[in-house]
């Protein structure tokens, strides 16, 4: 049996084969080792990723881990990004898992510094931008058809000196299989398996007592989640041998999982008794209306409706929230279909044309819970409720306006209304990406030395985007202002006033104060879809030459190697266009309730021009003490026609004293230019999550002083919350919001400059021969990144006008009516693009492999092991903010550290898999260990959230090799199901659920099969 089995690299995980930048020829992984597949280069030459240089040393001078097929399959894998997040040095990105923010993209965050500081390259040329959609800008995974992964080469630090803009924290090389022979039919099928049996579940019937309809467990056993995925291969040769089309399609659908079907995430988490446990919280806004008043002139504060008599009561902070968590996705559902060729002509040695076309449609929908009136009225976001309305009855009039002096048509403004629309069910936004991406180009031999490559790409990507079952801000303000015509018909009030031009004959009067509720007229009536179109255009044409000057006797005279070069140029485009509709652009948050911001439209394009050269120079080779000694270097140049210029660069080195030790060093200066999104958006609303206080808060001045109601006093003094814009009235009547979620003013920025990253590394490869079959390397690795492109962190902004007073910070808090900065438009912080300071991170990987024949220890016929460990120690994750102190965010979550780093950030992470081939009929049976360490919450906060347990994750798998054609995968990750750590303070993208899906095995045991057979 063919063993392709998972390893960082030959030679210790670091030697890597497989397309360059320049789209090196097409290569076979045999078990002797590697070789280079084609006629235009010696047979005894690889391209390793990370360079252009054809070289006979294995060895990057750069630390390179790769996963191929086999892991695939052992894993059970039909999502890319399923498969990279295993890697230790991969960080959770948009995925599967985000609900709320997601961008219907699937990406990899090497490092943790961020997607978009991560390349991605198929066969060594870059992907375009994944979606128009904010924070969608890093390339999609979803493009990727992993039954055509031949291996996946991940190179992490600066590389910008060799593949460009964007290469800061790394690249992700896809190497597709290309040189295909035959019919190929491959049928993968997972679902997910889990028995709820967490603690929580009696504080879910806790609060099931109280309200049944909205708190109730899930089935014990459960299983959801089913994927199949289908993909034909079919390659052909051509008669005399010197050229191959490989083309492929592809189908798959993956089946939803809501939070209701867990118990962890039956409810959404707050805390309560000081912190020490958890208990059930949500939003404000419920499906009984609950009512807040930021008008000084009126004197009441929150309560809702009593639906039993259609009174007003005070609102109840523990039983009047809506518990959100079960209406949003664990797993978006999602359908693919992928469609694409490969293929290769070779002439002669000077001329070989290639061609890759590739198409991909794939559709998700993320669903989260209901939309509502979210702080609204008959003044749309600035609230209001007429004293005329019908639908009040004598007490709600009494309490609302008579008491405050307000009568007849009077307003009493100010008052908002948080209603949940539940009869319009869950808000669901249906993301559609359709991808195209031709790439044509022709290398081969110019002469004995030298090789060339020429190619031009093109690729676009279109979106379309339908938000269905919002709650329409301009409809709902019509229909809430009820009034009788002069008939005594309750009417929407724009249809019985004395302006015919503002009539609304479609307009339904919405009853919330009532026990009724509001007819399913009024329900259609406010409901709205919002739509949006857009697209990405990459262009690149690129051009290298590579050589050894070895042929004409270039070498160092202690070398027998000669010395190898590249250079070339290259032109790139990236262009990015959205089209939102009216609705999305209406101010100051779009026409839904439930979007908190606008969309606005966007348009721009960036054009870079780029020359590049490498060198290698072989010192002394086969001499004692000096196997190898060698040195290279890189350079590139770029134009941007942003207005900036920049220089990135690479120097490295490495010695080999012996033929099993090798040292490599090198630096690198990387750069990462701003984006279009970050050029060019425009300032709107949107929003951001809090971590909450000690006393269950979020906002430190939010609280009051009334012993008779369950808020807690503010965590701050009034001196503290003044500097925020805090009155005196204002202060202790506050309004909290319980989902943790605040406005904030974000946008683009045309004076952007390029963000600049140095990498160092220093590693130690080792094959020992008194120890054969052992290989290991150890490499530590420091990237440090000035001018980084993002916002000042909004609750630091907070803290620190709170803590100093500074104008700086101060300015950017603008606290809204009644204090808030969450009820209403009006309240918010501002958060714009700029270069705000520095990410470093700095830490130590280790990539070991040993493989030992059983017959050797006395088990004759019994196989063989292999032993592959894969691990990162994180020594520190260091941000720090334009007037902040640095936060080392290594082994902690939240907080301080979760404006830019959303994610866990263990110290510790490793996969250690085991693999047992065994002597019958082609069988190997293989058992991982992956494990996170444990994280703390960032600056503390509630006791019981403080610490995310260590997780030990157990998968077990096997390949069966039935005939040669035939080969069948099975296996269970997670095989002990084992619950995520929860935590209440896990925001929202990364965060869902109470926990991090996009980080911990979240959903249960994972079983999956497969079957791959060849005609």
């Amino acid at each position: 049996m063919k063993s392709r089995k998972f390893k960082a690299c030959i030679l210790a995980s670091t030697l890597l084969t497989g397309a360059g930048a320049t789209g090196a020829f097409a290569q076979d992984q045999v078990d002797q080792g590697t070789q280079a597949a084609t006629g235009s280069a010696a047979d005894d030459v690889v391209v390793v990723t990370g360079s252009r240089i054809r070289q006979a040393n294995l060895v990057s001078t750069s630390p390179v881990t790769q996963v191929d097929s086999e892991e695939l399959d052992l894993r059970g894998t039909v999502r890319v990004e399923d498969m990279l997040n295993t890697l230790p040095q991969a960080f959770a990105a948009q995925g599967s898992a985000v609900s709320n923010g997601a961008t219907g993209t699937a990406t990899v965050n090497l490092r943790g510094l961020g997607s978009v500081r991560t390349l991605v390259l198929v066969n060594g040329r870059r992907l375009p931008f994944g979606s128009p959609l904010p924070a969608g800008q890093a390339a999609d995974l979803n493009q990727i058809p992993s039954a055509l992964v031949e291996r996946v080469e991940v190179l992490t630090g600066g590389a910008s000196a060799i593949y460009g803009s964007d290469a800061v924290s790394g690249v992700v090389n896809f190497i597709m299989m290309d040189d295909f022979e035959g019919i190929r039919l491959d049928a993968q099928y997972s679902f997910y398996q889990h028995k709820n049996e967490n603690s929580v579940q009696g504080l879910i019937n806790e609060f099931n007592a109280i309200n049944p309809d909205q708190f109730k467990l899930p089935d014990d056993h459960v299983i959801d989640g089913e994927t199949v995925e289908l993909t034909g291969i079919m390659g052909v040769n051509s008669p005399d041998g010197q050229g191959n089309v490989t083309a492929y399609v592809g189908y798959r659908n993956v089946d939803e999982i809501r939070q209701a079907e867990r118990d962890f995430s039956a409810c959404a988490f707050g805390t309560r008794n000081n912190g020490e446990e958890f208990t059930c919280n949500g939003s404000g806004t419920n499906a009984v209306a609950n009512f807040l008043n930021v008008n000084p002139a009126l004197s009441q504060g929150w309560f809702r409706v009593d639906p039993s008599n259609g009174t007003f009561i005070p609102r109840d902070f523990t039983t009047d929230t809506f518990n959100f968590n079960p209406f949003n996705f664990f797993q978006r559902p999602d359908e693919s279909y992928k469609l694409g060729a490969y293929a290769h002509y070779r002439v002669n040695d000077h001329i070989e044309p290639y061609a890759e076309l590739t198409f991909n449609m794939n559709e998700t929908a993320a669903d989260i819970a209901p939309s509502g009136v979210f702080g609204g009225g008959v003044a749309g976001q600035s609230g209001g409720i007429n004293c005329d309305n019908p639908f009040l009855s004598d007490q709600q009039v009494d309490f609302l306006c008579t008491s405050n002096g307000l009568s007849g048509s009077d307003i009493a403004q100010g008052v908002l209304i948080f209603r949940r629309n539940v009869e319009g069910g869950a808000r669901s936004n249906t993301l559609r990406h359709t991808t195209f991406r031709s790439v044509l180009g022709v290398r081969g031999n110019l002469n004995e030395a030298f090789d060339y490559d020429v190619y031009a790409s093109y690729a676009n990507v279109n979106l379309s985007q339908a938000y269905k079952n919002e709650v329409s801000v301009t409809r709902s303000s019509r229909a809430l202002n009820a009034v009788r015509d002069g008939s005594g018909n309750i009417v929407c009030s724009v249809n019985a006033d004395s302006d015919p031009a503002n009539n609304d004959p479609a307009c339904v009067p919405y009853d919330i104060f009532s026990g009724n509720g509001p007819s399913q007229a009024a329900i259609n009536y406010i409901g709205a879809e919002l739509l949006a179109q857009g697209n990405t255009v990459q262009q690149v044409v690129s051009g290298s030459i590579s050589g050894d000057l070895g042929v004409y006797d270039v070498r160092m005279p202690w070398a027998e190697n000669g010395v190898g070069i590249a250079f070339g140029g290259e032109y790139r485009r990236d262009y990015l266009e959205l089209n939102p509709d009216a609705a999305f652009q209406q101010p100051p948050s779009s026409d839904g309730f439930g979007q908190g911001s606008q969309t606005l439209p966007v348009e721009g394009s960036t054009d870079v021009y780029e020359l590049f050269g490498e060198i290698q120079v072989p010192i002394i080779e086969n001499r004692p003490g000096f196997e190898t000694l060698a040195f290279e270097a890189a350079y590139r140049y770029s134009d941007y026609s942003s207005g900036f210029k920049t220089d990135t660069y690479k120097l490295a080195g490495d010695w080999a004293p012996v033929e099993d030790f090798r040292l490599r060093a090198s630096f690198q200066r990387a750069v990462r230019a701003p984006n279009v999104v970050e050029l060019f958006t425009s300032q709107t609303l949107g929003l951001f999550d809090m971590t909450a206080g000690a006393n269950g808060n979020f906002d430190p001045c939010s609280g009051d002083f009334d012993p008779n109601t369950a808020n807690p006093e503010p965590t701050r003094s009034f001196e503290e919350c003044a500097r925020t814009g805090v009155t005196a009235d204002q202060y202790g009547a506050i309004a909290d919001n319980p989902a943790g979620q605040f406005n904030t003013l974000q946008g683009g920025a045309l004076d952007l400059e390029p963000e600049e990253a140095d990498t160092w590394s220093v590693g130690l490869v080792a094959t020992p021969s008194f120890l054969p079959g052992l290989t290991l390397t150890v490499d530590y690795f420091d990237i440090t990144i000035e001018k980084l492109i993002g916002t000042l962190a909004q609750q630091t902004v907070l803290e620190n006008c709170l803590d100093t007073g500074d104008p700086t910070f101060c300015a950017l808090v603008n606290r809204g009516n009644g204090g808030t900065l969450w009820a209403n438009p009006t309240g918010f912080i501002i958060a714009l693009n700029q270069n705000t300071g520095s990410l470093e991170t700095r830490g130590v990987d280790v990539v070991a492999g040993y493989s030992v024949d059983l017959g050797d220890l006395g088990a004759d016929g019994m196989g063989s092991l292999e032993f592959n460990l894969v691990g990162t120690w994180l020594e520190s994750l260091v941000f720090n903010n334009l007037g902040e102190a640095a936060k080392d965010c290594a082994g902690t979550y939240g907080g301080g550290c979760s404006s830019i780093l959303q994610t866990p950030n263990p110290e510790w992470r490793h996969s250690f898999r085991t693999t047992w081939n065994t002597p019958w009929q082609d069988v190997s049976l293989s058992g991982s260990w992956r494990y996170f360490s444990s994280v703390d919450l960032f600056g503390g906060g509630a006791a019981i959230n403080q610490t995310l347990d260590e997780q030990h994750y157990f998968d077990l798998a096997g390949v069966w090799q039935v005939r040669e054609n035939a080969r069948f995968n099975l296996g269970v990750n997670n095989i002990f199901d084992n619950d995520p750590p929860l935590s209440s303070v896990v925001g929202s993208g990364a965060g869902n659920g109470n926990t991090f899906p996009q980080v911990y095995d979240t959903l249960g045991r994972y079983v999956f099969a497969g079957a791959t057979v060849d005609f």
